[in-house]
């Protein structure tokens, strides 16, 4: 009953056209008065208490210093950078855009923010080379996704405040699935453009390759310094933030000087606007999550999923194949805080590692930001490559089974994804 009031309230809001946070709140309230216990104080004190966290400051920290790179020209000089020492290879322009996408992500973690940076810059070079541009578009989307599973990643902040899980192991235990999904992609893309006639670009001589590296090399020094310091203890997450935003601003304004300080205002404006619609989606969350917790519903998941219970493979199976069909449906930040209240009590009991788990779930709601109908990304490369989504649907299928591969094979070997967690830690 419970479970049926959960779902069938989530869903009318939802269906109403309530935003999702509004939507969860409904979804509170349903559960509140199915139980007897309608009390409109405890709703705004956990709504309240739903922000009031440390890990989360690290969300503004990170969007302001996708930002601030944005603006500042470090995007532009790591697609400069990939340019310069693969751009001459056959089909090298996909290789640019994977390259890019990996290197991104491991300083923004905003898969929206990655794909657009990055679309805008290659697919006039990729239309103008003679390269198939839905096959393009559908190959810089799911480099886009790769943003949340390399730290710095926003998803990995939320999913580690609501299941308590720590934030730091998230971020480490998501390079190695976040490089095999690039890798998957190189697979797939050589695959695919081995039979185009595209053009070549000139091959550029080794001074400009040195003076590309030498030109980025402050962009390409960000990523590395993030993975740096979680790894050895220096900083915690949320003070790795603070330090990414310092080292934008100062290589934007000082180093490059793209980043006038009259556009400094802005940016604040937009990030804290981002940040204010995450973090509501959170407090609202974590209201739906007490209240699940408190009507036993992950006890009633776990009775329906028991029969797997028996096989942590199989399971991990199950839950990862409900996810992906979730995420046809809903957007990033909604999978996460609806179900991982719901799954964490689950997995728990089954014995399954929380970050090994993490990582899995996070990378399976990334790449729901590119399976249609809802996904964002694809929206965002609608307009940025200018055609419709079907075409770019048709062009992306060989790169969204690459990285479902890449997914499953996970499940399979957890090991891929804990024995380079421990040693990073």
């Amino acid at each position: 009953m419970t479970v049926a009031v959960f779902t069938l309230s989530l869903l009318a809001a939802m269906g109403l056209g309530m935003p999702i946070a509004f939507a969860l709140l409904v979804c509170a309230v349903a559960l509140m008065v199915s139980q007897g216990q309608m009390d409109a104080t405890i709703l705004s004190q956990k709504l309240i208490e739903g922000a009031d966290s440390f890990p989360l400051l690290a969300i503004p920290f990170f969007m302001l210093a996708g930002e601030l790179m944005n603006a500042g020209g470090i995007s532009k000089r790591i697609v400069a950078f990939a340019l310069a020492w693969v751009g001459h290879i056959r089909g090298g322009l996909g290789f640019v855009a994977v390259f890019a996408s990996v290197m991104m992500a491991a300083i923004s973690g905003s898969a929206a923010a990655d794909t657009a940076a990055i679309g805008t810059l290659l697919i006039p070079l990729m239309r103008q080379a003679g390269y198939d541009v839905p096959r393009s578009a559908g190959l810089i989307a799911a480099g886009g996704v790769i943003a949340p599973v390399i730290p710095p990643s926003i998803g990995f902040i939320i999913f580690g405040v609501i299941a308590n899980v720590s934030i730091g192991k998230l971020f480490l235990a998501g390079i190695f699935p976040g490089l095999m999904m690039g890798l998957s992609l190189l697979i797939a893309w050589t695959w695919v453009a081995r039979r185009d006639k595209c053009a070549v670009m000139p091959r550029q001589p080794w001074g400009a390759r040195l003076q590309s590296g030498i030109d980025g090399i402050w962009a390409l020094l960000m990523p590395l310094g993030i993975v740096g310091v979680l790894k050895f203890g220096i900083f915690t997450p949320t003070e790795a933030g603070v330090a990414a935003c310092i080292y934008a601003f100062v290589v934007g304004t000082l180093f490059y000087r793209e980043l006038p300080l009259r556009q400094i205002y802005p940016i604040l404006v937009s990030s804290a606007k981002s940040t204010a619609v995450v973090v509501f989606l959170i407090s609202a969350a974590l209201v739906s999550a007490w209240l699940i917790t408190a009507s036993d519903v992950p006890q009633q998941i776990a009775a329906m999923l028991r029969p797997f219970m028996h096989d942590k493979t199989l399971l991990m199976f199950v839950i990862m194949v409900i996810v992906v069909i979730v995420g046809t449906a809903l957007d990033f930040a909604p999978t996460v805080m609806i179900l991982t209240p719901v799954l964490m009590p689950v997995i728990r009991e089954a014995g399954i590692d929380p970050v090994y788990f993490g990582v899995l779930f996070i990378m399976n709601n990334a790449i729901g930001l590119i399976t249609p109908p809802v996904g964002i990304v694809l929206n965002v490369i609608c307009g940025v490559a200018k055609i419709s989504m079907s075409e770019v649907v048709k062009g992306l299928w060989p790169f969204l089974w690459a990285e479902l591969i890449v997914l499953f094979l996970l499940v399979l070997f957890p090991s891929l994804v804990m024995v380079p967690l421990k040693w990073l830690t």
